[in-house]
């Protein structure tokens, strides 16, 4: 057994990957042959993260606040403090705060064989994200 009695260093998410002000910190990183990672990921009012996808799936339990999520060609969900969401392996998604509340979430993943965690790609548009005017309920699935 292996008790961890620090917080690890709070980073900004990196630019590429994220839109608006995000923190991570990597709270869980176990030594080898796991490949477990655990983050606890903070977003600002309408902060979110790119599209990406996980060779093993994540899970994402929502801490503290309200965000939205969504999966490529699904509708925009909102998910809440307490709600847990099981993403796929390899399916594409975006996460993030909505556009007035904060959101806290624990993001859980498994690391390939090679390491890699989370394949990125393209930032989520202003016609993707829900705003004030079109909530997320009426957001048509991306594509």
């Amino acid at each position: 057994m292996h008790i961890t009695r620090n917080r690890p260093e709070s980073r900004s998410g990196p630019a590429e990957n994220f839109t608006g002000s995000v923190w991570l910190e990597e709270i869980a990183v176990p030594p080898s042959p796991s490949r477990l990672r655990m983050f606890d990921v903070r977003f600002a009012p309408g902060a979110r993260t790119a599209w990406h996808r996980h060779p093993h799936g994540q899970v994402l339990h929502v801490s503290a606040g309200e965000g939205l999520v969504q999966r490529k060609g699904g509708a925009v969900e909102t998910i809440r403090a307490g709600d847990t969401v099981w993403i796929e392996p390899d399916e594409w998604h975006w996460h993030g705060a909505t556009p007035r509340t904060f959101m806290t979430h624990l993001a859980v993943v498994e690391a390939a064989e090679d390491g890699t965690t989370t394949h990125w790609d393209a930032h989520v548009g202003a016609d993707e994200y829900p705003t004030a005017e079109h909530p997320a309920a009426d957001r048509h699935p991306a594509t």
